[in-house]
Parts: C-alpha cells; sequence; structure tokens
C-alpha cells in the first residue's frame, strides 16, 4: 500500500499569498517526511483551494488561466506536484468556459465541474456544460490527453484528497490522505474459500494501516479530514481492482459476478473503523488498472457495466477512453444518468470521460503515461436527448 497523496486544503487567495504558499509548502515537506519516516511512500503531495469562482469572483472569472498559470509556476519552488483549483458552478455558467483555456495554461492544474448536488438538483445547464468541456478538453492535444485534468461531480462534497474532484470547504487549513490500496484487497482475497474470510483480512488491514496513519496525523497538529481507502489502482496486476474482483471466481470482470464483488470490496471499506473522508468507496479508472484495460480491450467490460457498478462501489466513470468524435449530446446523456444515480442513491460520482481525437470504438489508446495501462477504445451507446431533457431546466431528484 502506498500513500497516492497528501492533500493540502486552503485558499491561496488572488493574488497568490505568499505567505499562505510558504505554510502549505511546509506543513506538506514536514507531512511527507512523517509518514515516510513510519514506513510509507509517498508518491505525490498536492493542493486543494476552494472553487475558482470563489476566489476569483464574477468579475475576474477571465483570470482563471492566469490563476493556473501563476499557482503552477509557484509550485516549481515547493514541495507540491500538483493543484486542484476546484469545481465551475452552476451559479456562474461561464465558469465552465473557462476551463480549457486554464487547462492549457499548465500541465499540472486540475478542473471540475459541479452538474448535479443534492441541493441544487441536476441543473441540465451545467451538465451540457461539462459536456462541452470534456470534448473541447479532448481537442487540447492529438491524444485527447488534456482531460485527465477534468472530471464532471455529481453530489461530491469537500475534503475528498483524490484529484480531480478534490476542493476545499473554505475553512480553516486542512489535509487528507488519499491511498492507493488495491493491493490489500488483491491480497486479502488471493486463495480465500469464503467470501467473509477475505472480507475480515481486508477489513483487519484497512484498519491496522488506518491507526498507524492517524497517529502520523495527530502528530502533525494540523486539521485532519480523514483518510480515502477508495482501493485505488496502479497499472500493475498486483495492484489491480479488477484482479481483485476476478479472485472472487469470476473469469472476467464485466461478467456476471462482478456486481457482487464489487459491492462486497467497497462494503468492507465501509465496515472499517478509521477516519473516512471522501469516496471511500472503490474505484474503477479503465485507464489505470491492467486488468480493467484488458478487460474493456476485450470487450468483457462496458461503460454500461462501470455505471452499474458505480451504484455499488464505485466513484463513477474515471479514465474512460471513448470515440473522438463523441458528440456533445451524447457525453451528456451519459453524464445525466450518472448525476440521477448520484442524487437517488445519495452517493458522490464523478465521469472522467477521455474522447480520444482520430480514434474509434475498438482502436488501439496509445498513451506514453506510466500510470496508464493502454486498451481500446470503448463504444458509448448514447445519441443526444431530445426535450424535455434537451432543455435548461433543474432536475430535483429525491434519494431513496
Amino acid at each position: 500500500m502506498k500513500i497516492r497523496s497528501i492533500t493540502y486544503f486552503f485558499n491561496p487567495d488572488w493574488p497568490l499569498n505568499e505567505a499562505k504558499l510558504r505554510v502549505a509548502d511546509e506543513f506538506l515537506r514536514n507531512a511527507k517526511s512523517a509518514y515516510q519516516g513510519a514506513g510509507y511512500e509517498v508518491q505525490t503531495t498536492r493542493l486543494a483551494t476552494p472553487s475558482f469562482t470563489q476566489i476569483l469572483g464574477k468579475a475576474k472569472l477571465d483570470e482563471t488561466p492566469a490563476l493556473a498559470n501563476q499557482l503552477a509556476s509557484a509550485m516549481e519552488n515547493m514541495d507540491a506536484e500538483y493543484a486542484s483549483l476546484g469545481p465551475a458552478l452552476p451559479e456562474m455558467p461561464q465558469s465552465y468556459a473557462v476551463i480549457p483555456e486554464a487547462i492549457e495554461a499548465s500541465e499540472n492544474i486540475f478542473f471540475s465541474g459541479e452538474m448535479a448536488s443534492a441541493k441544487k438538483g441536476i441543473s441540465m445547464t451545467a451538465l451540457k456544460a461539462c459536456a462541452e468541456v470534456i470534448v473541447r478538453a479532448a481537442t487540447l492535444s492529438p491524444d485527447g490527453f488534456a482531460n485527465l485534468r477534468f472530471t464532471a461531480l455529481a453530489n461530491v462534497p469537500a475534503g475528498g484528497p483524490f484529484f480531480p474532484a478534490a476542493y476545499h470547504d473554505g475553512g480553516a487549513p486542512a489535509f487528507a490522505l488519499a491511498l492507493e490500496a488495491a493491493d490489500l484487497a488483491v491480497d486479502a482475497f488471493d486463495g480465500q474459500r469464503t467470501v467473509d474470510e477475505g472480507r475480515k483480512k481486508l477489513i483487519k488491514s484497512l484498519e491496522s494501516h488506518g491507526k498507524k496513519l492517524t497517529q502520523v496525523a495527530d502528530s502533525l497538529n494540523h486539521r485532519f479530514l480523514g483518510l480515502d481507502f477508495s482501493l485505488a489502482p496502479f497499472p500493475d496486476d498486483a495492484i489491480s481492482l479488477g484482479g481483485a474482483m476476478e479472485g472472487f471466481g469470476i473469469p472476467k470482470v464485466g461478467q456476471h459476478g462482478s456486481l457482487a464483488a464489487a459491492a462486497i470490496l467497497a462494503e468492507s471499506i465501509q465496515r472499517a473503523d478509521f477516519p473516512h473522508t471522501g469516496f471511500n468507496g472503490m474505484m474503477m479508472p479503465v485507464l489505470e488498472d491492467s486488468i480493467l484495460a484488458q478487460r474493456a480491450a476485450e470487450g468483457s467490460l462496458t461503460v454500461k457495466d462501470l455505471l452499474l457498478y458505480s451504484a455499488v462501489c464505485g466513484t463513477g466513470l474515471d479514465t474512460v477512453p471513448l470515440a473522438g468524435d463523441v458528440s456533445r449530446g451524447q457525453i451528456a446523456a451519459l453524464l445525466l444518468d450518472i448525476a440521477v444515480m448520484s442524487l437517488r442513491l445519495a452517493k458522490p460520482l464523478t465521469a472522467r470521460l477521455m474522447p480520444i481525437p482520430g480514434k474509434q470504438a475498438g482502436d488501439r489508446t496509445e498513451f506514453d503515461f506510466a500510470f496508464f495501462a493502454n486498451s481500446r477504445v470503448m463504444a458509448l451507446d448514447a445519441v443526444g436527448l431530445d426535450l424535455p431533457f434537451a432543455g435548461d431546466e433543474v432536475i430535483k431528484i429525491q434519494s431513496r
């Protein structure tokens, strides 16, 4: 198990407040050293801010690319590899339109866009604006890679440490840990004859690491939001959630039985006793998991399967490779299903979709990125929506 990220939440102000940046840098250096001293590999340290709309205000939204560029420049002298400037918000419709340019202004700044929340409902205007961001961002590079730094949010609260969904609640500075822990699930269920034995082993492992990680957090004397054990994978079979699911006795992820495996893994996390923040579910990022990438390439795992599993376990759809000519309407139809599911089931969900210019369903992906396992472009069974879904209303959905 590794620490995917120590994420520090704060408001950097605009113009950037150098004193606040120094405090953030000092904290991240100390925290990284403390966790390394406790025996954990720390992959990255990151910054997360309130929504950029709150930092800049409505009158200065056109300065978002400058904010992204200057924050990226400041981070060159800090122990922080990535930053998230939070979500565009439905109450500022123009905030979505500035995101592609802001993504292009740097290489390590992430954004999101809110399309639904329990309080506000589903904003069809915002949902379609998220689809527009995805289509525009796909053209920023020949491989569509820029969409790695954008996700659409549905019912996602502040304080989660995983990117791109991370953002700050605007209160006192705080921190949280995002864990790369798929190997714990692989190990827990490997060779077990019963589900209960594997579940007990996984819960015990989560609680053991959770106690140790929390003890270090307490020693840092800083506002601690908690741990996100969302069983994030890495493109290696030994750290694959697809592999963990197949360890239940399913020949291939995507076949029947996969839903049950996903639910049991997620439920094990929820049973475990540790300070929870963020998703604490099961991530199924197609391109970040070697087994999932393979099953998607074989056609065993589909977009509809991923959506189905999100109902019982997941964080939504993540790093899903799509055809380069996918339309805004097709993406909006998929986002609507995700948004409705998030509100009806009262759970946070995201959509990080990656249309690849020049590619069609079935074509091989060709990313040169250490955190990706190449797969094939996945088919999207969607067309543009007609009225009334094609309108701009706000749709209220009550949870079950």
